[in-house]
């Protein structure tokens, strides 16, 4: 499949900011089975600077320096992306959750997408007792990972409702946990902190979903959003393979990834600082569409 996906982010500002420093996460990292092409990042007013800067996690980082008064910031990201690979299922023979938490400690990889970073607690996702109680027989040590994995997922969209506004991007896992409401990013979070208790290496994955419009009914401009799923490290064979809990699916060729780390806060967006202004209002649009139905 292949996509073009444009992200609009309008930001407005109660009063006249003087200075801004902000990370964008908007261009989508190497990752295996998907390519991206044609990237392009607008930001208005212009910067003084748009500086590219490494990550410790797979990820890509454009740093923004704004330096003159400003009230309105929009930042326009574009791209055009390809996912290939068949879906991906339980098979006979995977490891057991035993196997693979064994061998992530044994592991002797260090680069960003070794599972030794995503084994522990992390700032949005401490190891809670709670979770991994409540996931202990899904994950139990003798059951394959991939299904067990897909079982949890499973659960977390059975019991969680989904209600956008019920959380914001500051709610800690263990409110949401409780409350068994949220959106993506909390449901991810829960996944990550209940694979963790049992020793997995779990990632959390900030991307896009292809969503289809109803029946009958004109795709909408700007109605998309970003997604969040999470990642786990199914031994040295199986490799990273991501999980959908807002879904309960194993992420296929609709999964459009843009980064990877420990959580949320490796992986945002945006995020910085600003100098000035009493408030500000963040307006979002994101259209994910396939390139058969022609570029918009």
């Amino acid at each position: 499949m292949i996509y073009h996906v444009r992200h609009r982010t309008v930001v407005r500002y109660a009063a006249p900011v003087r200075l801004a420093r902000f990370n964008l996460r908007l261009k989508p990292a190497p990752w295996p089975g998907q390519w991206t092409s044609d990237y392009a990042l607008a930001v208005d007013p212009a910067p003084a600077s748009v500086e590219a800067r490494p990550g410790g996690w797979p990820v890509r980082v454009a740093r923004i320096a704004i330096d003159s008064p400003i009230s309105v910031l929009r930042i326009d990201s574009s791209f055009r992306v390809g996912v290939q690979g068949s879906p991906i299922e339980p098979m006979d023979g995977d490891p057991a959750v035993r196997a693979v938490a064994a061998a992530a400690l044994t592991d002797r990889e260090i680069g960003p997408s070794a599972p030794a970073h995503y084994l522990y607690a992390s700032p949005r996702v401490p190891l809670l007792a709670e979770i991994g109680d409540w996931a202990s027989e899904m994950l139990a040590a003798d059951r394959p990972v991939v299904a067990a994995a897909l079982e949890l997922a499973q659960r977390i969209r059975a019991e969680f409702a989904y209600e956008p506004g019920a959380t914001d991007a500051g709610t800690p896992v263990a409110d949401a946990f409780v409350a068994r409401h949220g959106v993506c990013q909390d449901f991810a979070h829960v996944m990550v902190a209940a694979l963790r208790h049992a020793g997995l290496p779990a990632a959390y994955v900030s991307g896009y979903l292809r969503t289809d419009p109803p029946p009958g009914r004109p795709r909408l401009v700007g109605a998309d959003a970003m997604h969040a799923w999470a990642m786990l490290w199914c031994g040295p064979t199986r490799g990273w393979i991501g999980f959908d809990p807002t879904n309960g699916v194993i992420a296929g060729d609709g999964h459009l990834f843009v980064g990877m780390g420990r959580d949320y806060a490796d992986v945002a967006p945006m995020d910085g600082l600003f100098v000035g202004g009493a408030g500000q209002k963040i307006e979002v649009a994101v259209d994910v569409v396939p390139e058969e139905e022609g570029v918009r």
